[in-house]
């Protein structure tokens, strides 16, 4: 063992390692530096100039939370529980995050009906000005949360083999690189900024497959193929958190792809699989990835074919063959 990880006792040890090794991630760089002077998160709280907490100590804690289980649990009779564990600590996070992006909203609007209204008052443009500081706060605290959230997933994924996902809701993050100015450009930018961050535009890749699989070198490889032509692409996938679905997943977040997982609208009954289909299909794919499973990957299969979009076909048998052969149901 290096002798630097032979020392390591404590969150600090480890913030101390990752500063050495790498000068920390710049991901924990911009989401805990101060964008305000003044920081309050309610409209009953006392304003303070206290600092976010050290960038790299927030990560190395966030890495800490969720391998101390594994490693805890790890070749004990618990070993199956650490996946579930650290998927709720995750999830602590992920929740708070909501909660924040909540309540951010909520002052967006105020800010903007105090936009409309404002009469040039001194009175007025003081409950703007706190208005934007309560919004701006609460967007620079959520940031914070959800870049420690997507750390700890990160290190879930690391772990598992499998991407952590929420059980509703997008999972994303991102930081603002320049200060506002006005509080009617700081709202534009904000929407901007969220528009861009929940609708990646890059080539959409539609992918479904059945729930029983076992080779996933063969599925991963073809989808490293597709995205070394199309770096930018978005794999939209049919969302079960099993069998192919859960392989392309971990492929997804093993290569940093955005991923955009359509379970099914149980409301819908028996046509819930269709429509399904019917809603990637309407994403415009450039190309599509089907591994057999079940009539609903038939159904899909035909669609695409009719729609003449460029397509990768698996059967269960061409998993017995070599990874490196092209079998005939390879592309049409």
């Amino acid at each position: 063992m290096n002798d630097a990880y032979s020392t390591i006792r404590t969150a600090a040890d480890i913030a101390d390692l990752i500063a050495l090794e790498t000068g920390g991630s710049d991901a924990f760089g911009h989401a805990f530096t101060e964008t305000i002077d003044g920081f309050r998160m309610g409209r009953e709280e006392e304003e303070t100039d206290a600092a976010l907490p050290d960038a790299i100590m927030a990560q190395a804690a966030c890495e800490m939370l969720v391998r101390t289980l594994f490693d805890l649990l790890r070749d004990t009779r618990l070993e199956p529980l650490a996946g579930r564990l650290a998927w709720g600590i995750v999830h602590s996070f992920h929740k708070v995050a909501g909660q924040l992006e909540g309540e951010a909203n909520r002052a967006a609007r105020t800010v903007k009906d105090l936009v409309r209204d404002a009469d040039g008052s001194e009175i007025a443009m003081g409950e703007l000005e706190e208005a934007q500081m309560l919004c701006q706060s609460l967007d620079e605290a959520q940031e914070a949360i959800a870049c420690m959230r997507d750390h700890a997933a990160e290190t879930y994924r690391a772990e598992t083999g499998q991407p952590w996902s929420s059980p509703r809701g997008s999972l994303t993050s991102s930081k603002r690189t320049a200060s506002v100015i006005a509080a009617s450009d700081f709202l534009a930018a904000r929407r901007q900024r969220r528009a861009e961050s929940h609708a990646p535009s890059g080539p959409i890749v539609i992918f479904s497959g059945g729930q029983v699989w076992a080779d996933h070198r063969l599925i991963w490889e073809r989808l490293d193929m597709i995205r070394a032509r199309m770096p930018t692409m978005v794999l939209a996938t049919t969302g079960q958190d099993k069998g192919c679905d859960a392989i392309a997943a971990a492929w997804a977040a093993q290569s940093g792809t955005s991923l955009i997982p359509f379970p099914l609208r149980r409301a819908l009954g028996q046509r819930a699989g269709f429509v399904r289909n019917e809603q990637l299909l309407a994403l415009c794919p450039v190309e599509a990835v089907v591994c057999e499973g079940s009539g609903l990957q038939s159904h899909l299969a035909r669609m695409v074919r009719a729609k003449g979009v460029p397509a990768h076909f698996f059967r269960l048998a061409d998993q017995m063959q070599s990874r490196h052969q092209e079998g005939p149901h390879s592309i049409v």
